[in-house]
């Protein structure tokens, strides 16, 4: 047991900072308060289609910044750009203007075999439609990520394992997708994004295949994995009752930032939700 006096060597403004309460906390962070590291950092990004001769600017003068171990959600309808924002985050799609600054680095000068290492290292993908090879069983599925980085099988295994058992599915390893219900294939695809220890996990509608109930347990979930590794989550949704597990809210709208929204009351909020299904059933 450690001597009363022991806390007299720790730092005192970082002490006061791990006693205060949560919900302060959540607050002196968000009001800026607590300097957190930025991981992205948008200035000025516009995303321009062509079509023929006619021109669609997808994204607007986008100007953001995403710091480590929140949870974003980029929130709008269909065709807003919240999507394209998202590809352009990862890498899968560069900015016709502006820059994406990730850890300091611009994405858009990396050639496709850094974007891909980018990936490789950095990031996991949560989908909508689960994107599991159907040839392959649970615990296979959730090794690929690993494989890609040439981890050893051994150590593979024993990941891949851990975060079945992470997301309730250590009885289903062996199984393949075809005989596993919607909500236990996406929970193989949340152990594979987050196998890797990515810094930052994307969730595009993680879940617009789901019935309500399975979408609030995935949604708890997801989150509860990230904020526990202090992990940066971005998800995409149309779906405002989704929007309450997000620290930051990002409205899109027509291609631009329509307004930015903070959440202070996050867990309070999905746990009545979780209260109101259960009410219901």
């Amino acid at each position: 047991m450690l001597p009363i006096n022991h806390f007299d060597t720790i730092n005192k403004p970082l002490l006061t900072l791990l006693l205060l309460p949560y919900s302060l906390l959540k607050i002196l962070l968000y009001e800026g308060g607590i300097n957190l590291e930025v991981l992205f950092d948008l200035k000025n990004v516009r995303k321009v289609y062509r079509m023929g001769e006619e021109k669609i600017m997808a994204l607007d003068d986008v100007s953001l910044t995403f710091e480590k171990g929140k949870i974003y959600c980029l929130l709008g309808t269909s065709g807003s750009g919240k999507s394209t924002l998202l590809n352009m985050l990862a890498g899968l799609e560069k900015p016709t203007s502006g820059t994406i600054i990730f850890k300091g680095q611009p994405l858009e000068k990396l050639s496709e075999s850094q974007l891909a290492l980018y990936r490789q290292k950095y990031v996991g993908f949560v989908f909508q439609s689960y994107n599991l090879l159907p040839t392959l069983s649970a615990l296979e599925n959730v090794t690929l990520p690993l494989i890609f980085r040439k981890i050893p099988k051994r150590k593979r295994i024993v990941a891949a394992k851990a975060m079945l058992k992470a997301v309730g599915l250590a009885n289903r390893a062996k199984h393949k997708p075809m005989e596993l219900s919607g909500g236990q294939q996406q929970r193989v695809s949340i152990a594979r994004a987050f196998v890797n220890q990515p810094q930052v996990i994307f969730a595009d509608e993680p879940t617009g295949n789901l019935d309500t109930k399975t979408t609030y347990e995935m949604m708890d979930l997801i989150t509860g994995i990230a904020r526990e590794r202090n992990q940066t989550l971005v998800i995409v949704t149309h779906d405002t009752e989704i929007s309450v597990y997000a620290d930051r809210v990002i409205s899109i709208r027509d291609g631009m930032v329509e307004s930015i929204t903070d959440n202070v009351n996050t867990v309070t909020d999905t746990e009545e939700k979780r209260s109101d299904i259960d009410e219901e059933n």
